[in-house]
């Protein structure tokens, strides 16, 4: 088994597409409205839900706010947890199987608005164009990230990093033969287990029921 094997067999690969469409219909929206609330095209929407098109993790977010759940609707996730976390004992995850993965550093506690993932992508991922609210900041641990915002495309190497708002429109790939490692933080709120009132709050409301 290579490297990236290993690393794609301990992930926890979360299929998103069943479960933003089930729901959808259990709210009786139609894809034009989710995709006017979330900021997403209609076209990449039906892609998301037929699990043809793997969103980053902030895609997946605006997409859950719409629907009025918490991203951990989608992705399995632990309760509040301690502030100190170890190698090896994270969550760790991908989206559809992608070539990205995650790695979640922060924790969650009243009033918290910081996000944080060691992000691996691998060779020949491109990002879908994304904005929302909050700030995100880069820094490249390993490899060559290009990463455009607007009009301004940059690469980001080793040691390299770039803070920038999130309503900017912007998107990354890395365009090398080597996987890029980063550290991502921002204030897009992921995940959120209490009862603060967040745009991202979960409600677990079963399919069907009221």
């Amino acid at each position: 088994m290579n490297r990236a094997e290993g690393i794609a067999n301990s992930l926890q690969a979360a299929k998103v597409g069943a479960l933003i469409r089930a729901r959808r219909h259990s709210l009786r929206m139609t894809l034009q409205t989710l995709g006017t609330q979330s900021g997403v095209s209609v076209g990449y929407l039906s892609q998301v839900e037929r699990d043809q098109a793997s969103p980053s993790l902030s895609t997946l977010a605006s997409i859950a706010r719409a629907l009025g759940v918490g991203v951990d609707y989608f992705i399995a996730t632990p309760s509040a947890q301690d502030a100190l976390t170890r190698k090896g004992e994270r969550m760790r995850f991908s989206v559809n199987d992608s070539l990205i993965s995650y790695e979640r550093l922060h924790a969650e506690f009243p009033g918290n608005v910081l996000s944080s993932f060691l992000i691996t992508i691998a060779p020949g991922y491109r990002s879908e164009v994304a904005n929302h609210e909050g700030e995100e900041i880069v820094y490249v641990l390993d490899g060559a990230l290009t990463l455009r915002i607007e009009d301004e495309e940059t690469v980001v190497g080793p040691g390299d990093s770039l803070h920038f708002r999130g309503n900017r429109s912007h998107c990354w790939s890395n365009d090398t033969e080597e996987p890029v490692r980063l550290l991502w933080s921002g204030t897009l709120t992921m995940f959120r287990s209490s009862a603060d009132g967040s745009a991202f709050q979960t409600e677990r409301t079963p399919i069907g029921g009221s």
